[in-house]
C-alpha cells in the first residue's frame, strides 16, 4: 500500500492515539492530521462509509487539540456523508453535535445552521424530527437576539406542518414568525404572516380560529393599517355571508399572490367544505357567548 492509501493513514493514526509501553502520551496533532487526509481520500474514492468514520475521528482529534470550530466543520462533514448513506439517525446527532461545538466557540449562528442543515436533510424522511430541528435553529437564534435570520426557518417548519396536515401547528408557527417580525420592525413579514395563520385557519375549516386570530392580530397597528389585514378581513366577511365565489375572488388577489407558495396553494383551494354549515356554526357560537354573558 502506498503511503498516501486511506486505510493505511487510519491504521498510523489509530497507533498515535493508543498508549503502549513505547507511547506514554497520544499524538493527537499527528493523529488528526492523518485522519484528515484519510477522510478526504475516502471521500474522493467515494467510500462513504469509511470517510463518514475518518471524519468523525478527525472531529475527535480536534476536540482533543481544543479546536471546537474545526472539530464542529469535521462533524458536519460526516453529517453530509450520513445524508448520502441515507444514515438519518447519524444526520441527526453528528450535526447535533456540530451545533454543540460551535456553541462551544460562542457562534449560535453556524451553530443554528448547522441544525437547519439537519432539518432539510429530514424533511421528507422525518418531517417530524425535521421540525424539531428547525425549532431549536430558531430558539438559537432567538436567544441570540438575531430573529430577522430565522425567518426562512420559521416558514419551512410552518411548511412542514402544512404538508403534514397539522394546521394548527402550522399556525401558531406563523404567528411566532409574526412575533418575531415584530422585534426586528419588519412590518411586512409580519403582516404576510398573520394574513397566512389566518388562511391557515379558513383551509383547515376552522372560521372560529381565523376569526379569532384576526381579532387578535388586529390588536397590532402594523397589521391594523395593513392590506395584509384588509385582504383577511374580505375573505372573513364572505365567509360569514357564505359567498364562495367572493372568497374565490379574494384568494386570487395579488395581496395573497405575495405569500409563500405553500400558503398561496391553500388560498387557491378556498373554501374547504360547506360555507353555509361554517356560517351557521359561527353564529350558534355568536348566541352561546351573548346566552353565557346573559346576567338576568
Amino acid at each position: 500500500m502506498s503511503s498516501s492509501d486511506p486505510n493505511k493513514l487510519i491504521s498510523k493514526a489509530d497507533k498515535l492515539t493508543k498508549l503502549s509501553l513505547t507511547r506514554w502520551s497520544a499524538d493527537w496533532k499527528s493523529a488528526t492530521l492523518l485522519y484528515e487526509q484519510a477522510a478526504n481520500g475516502f471521500r474522493v474514492s467515494k467510500d462513504y462509509e469509511k470517510a463518514k468514520l475518518a471524519f468523525e475521528k478527525a472531529s475527535k482529534g480536534q476536540e482533543m487539540l481544543a479546536s471546537p470550530w474545526d472539530a464542529a466543520k469535521h462533524m458536519e462533514s460526516a453529517a453530509a456523508l450520513a445524508k448520502e448513506l441515507r444514515n438519518w439517525t447519524e444526520v441527526i446527532d453528528f450535526y447535533r453535535r456540530a451545533s454543540e461545538l460551535y456553541m462551544q466557540c460562542d457562534r449560535p449562528q453556524p451553530a443554528s445552521d448547522s441544525l437547519a442543515k439537519a432539518a432539510r436533510a429530514l424533511e421528507d424522511a422525518l418531517p417530524d424530527d425535521a421540525v424539531q430541528l428547525y425549532t431549536d435553529a430558531c430558539v438559537i437564534l432567538e436567544d441570540d437576539g438575531k430573529e430577522q435570520m430565522a425567518f426562512d426557518l420559521y416558514r419551512a417548519a410552518a411548511s412542514i406542518y402544512v404538508k403534514l396536515e397539522k394546521f394548527t401547528d402550522a399556525a401558531t408557527f406563523l404567528l411566532r414568525l409574526g412575533l418575531a417580525a415584530d422585534k426586528c420592525n419588519a412590518r411586512n413579514s409580519q403582516c404576510k404572516a398573520y394574513l397566512s395563520a389566518i388562511i391557515v385557519y379558513l383551509y383547515a375549516h376552522d372560521l372560529k380560529q381565523a376569526e379569532k386570530c384576526y381579532n387578535d392580530c388586529s390588536q397590532i397597528d402594523a397589521f391594523l393599517r395593513s392590506d395584509q389585514n384588509r385582504c383577511a378581513s374580505k375573505l372573513l366577511s364572505a365567509y360569514t355571508e357564505g359567498d364562495v365565489e367572493e372568497i374565490k375572488r379574494v384568494a386570487q388577489s395579488s395581496t395573497i399572490s405575495n405569500l409563500d407558495n405553500v400558503i398561496i396553494k391553500l388560498a387557491r383551494k378556498l373554501p374547504t367544505g360547506d360555507v353555509a354549515e361554517l356560517k351557521e356554526e359561527a353564529a350558534k357560537g355568536e348566541e352561546e357567548a351573548l346566552d353565557e354573558n346573559d346576567l338576568t
